[in-house]
């Protein structure tokens, strides 16, 4: 197998604790997590202490000033272990960058530490009931009165939605601009007027936290505006290469983790009297799979090579995003079949990650837009 170059010695001591901590205080506790429909608050806390969250966040906001590989060994250890339930990295490599990137000093100084200790968890509100993929179909309002802004609006499927305290706002600031009167904007869970709906019930990730967030009248300070009123669309077109990367890499450790169950389990369930990795069409089917997990491998790590050098474009993390979670999708399907009716039981870790993998073609911008991202591109 090709060998993975990126990552020094220090990221592989980090790798070693991340699985450490995620094997004691995740692992044990995730059943009871699917059943409660989110983790234990305590583990955004325990995260932060042991340095798992917002590593790249500069040392004078609090973090390590880490590079990005730190936070891509969260990802993968979180996704090899099928702990969809963590949200660590919506909140450390999606939410936290728009504060880093567009907020000013006093927001920056105020946030940022808190996020890296894991005293504030944190949500990014852009999907609405009418609006998915479309960040353009907005309805949500944020009309200026003196020193505050007041927002009116709902968004749904919000990951950390239902644990979150601190919330940014996908909201028009002028409704008649489209894209152009987009804003973002940063909202406390315990300011009056914001209220979370129930935990959804989804097909999987049933330890994620995703929740309805409604708005009524909710005055936010002037100041909790994320840089500047009108640019919300294009900061979010900014930022969205690196979201889509980060489901690029966990779809791959998924993909990789459900290989490697079935080849533990094809090699001990015997039928017909010889186990199951002996028939040719489990040998041909394993190689499949071993061969495109490679290719996704070597793909995943070059536009992580491109991204630590501030070159990975839109469409190239579109391509990644599309083709790494269509690959996910395709290997859990495949491995549950290898698994025959144990592949079906909830019990199995490749039954669960099925039901987990479906949703990566949708969130983040569905697979059909990215393909839309690309033809442009062309």
């Amino acid at each position: 197998m090709i060998p993975r170059t990126l990552f020094s010695s220090d990221h592989e001591l980090f790798r070693d604790s991340v699985r450490k901590f995620l094997e004691q205080e995740a692992v044990p506790f995730h059943q009871q997590w699917e059943k409660d429909g989110h983790v234990d608050r305590g583990l955004w806390n325990k995260a932060g202490e042991a340095g798992l969250l917002c590593s790249h966040i500069p040392e004078e906001y609090g973090g390590m000033g880490a590079d990005f590989l730190y936070s891509t060994v969260v990802i993968e250890e979180v996704a090899r272990l099928g702990l969809s339930g963590i949200g660590f990295s919506l909140h450390s490599d999606i939410v936290a960058p728009y504060i880093l990137h567009y907020g000013s000093e006093a927001l920056k100084h105020k946030y940022l530490p808190r996020l890296v200790s894991g005293e504030l968890v944190t949500a990014i509100a852009m999907t609405e009931p009418g609006a998915g993929s479309d960040l353009q179909g907005v309805k949500t309002t944020a009309v200026l009165e003196g020193d505050e802004y007041v927002i009116n609006g709902s968004k749904t499927f919000i990951t950390n939605g239902y644990l979150a305290d601190l919330v940014i706002v996908v909201a028009k600031t002028d409704p008649q601009a489209g894209a152009k009167g987009t804003s973002l904007f940063l909202v406390e869970a315990d300011m009056p007027g914001f209220a979370k709906g129930k935990r959804l019930e989804k097909v999987g990730m049933k330890a994620q936290d995703t929740s309805e967030l409604f708005f009524q009248d909710v005055r936010v300070p002037r100041e909790n505006l994320l840089g500047q009123a009108g640019m919300g669309f294009a900061y979010l077109m900014q930022e969205l290469p690196q979201e889509r990367l980060t489901v690029g890499i966990s779809a791959l450790a998924s993909a990789e983790a459900a290989l490697q169950w079935t080849l533990d389990y094809t090699r001990e369930r015997k039928a017909f009297g010889k186990a199951i990795a002996d028939f040719q069409n489990t040998r041909f089917k394993l190689a499949e799979m071993a061969t495109e997990i490679q290719v996704g491998r070597v793909f995943v790590d070059r536009c992580l090579e491109l991204h630590l050098q501030g070159k990975l474009d839109v469409p190239t993390a579109a391509m990644l995003k599309y083709w790494g979670t269509d690959l996910q999708c395709k290997v859990l399907d495949e491995c549950v079949q290898l698994h025959g009716g144990y592949g079906f039981m909830w019990e199995y870790p490749v039954a669960r990650a099925w039901a987990d993998a479906r949703v990566q073609r949708i969130y983040a911008g569905t697979n059909e837009i990215m393909k839309e991202i690309i033809a442009r591109a062309l």
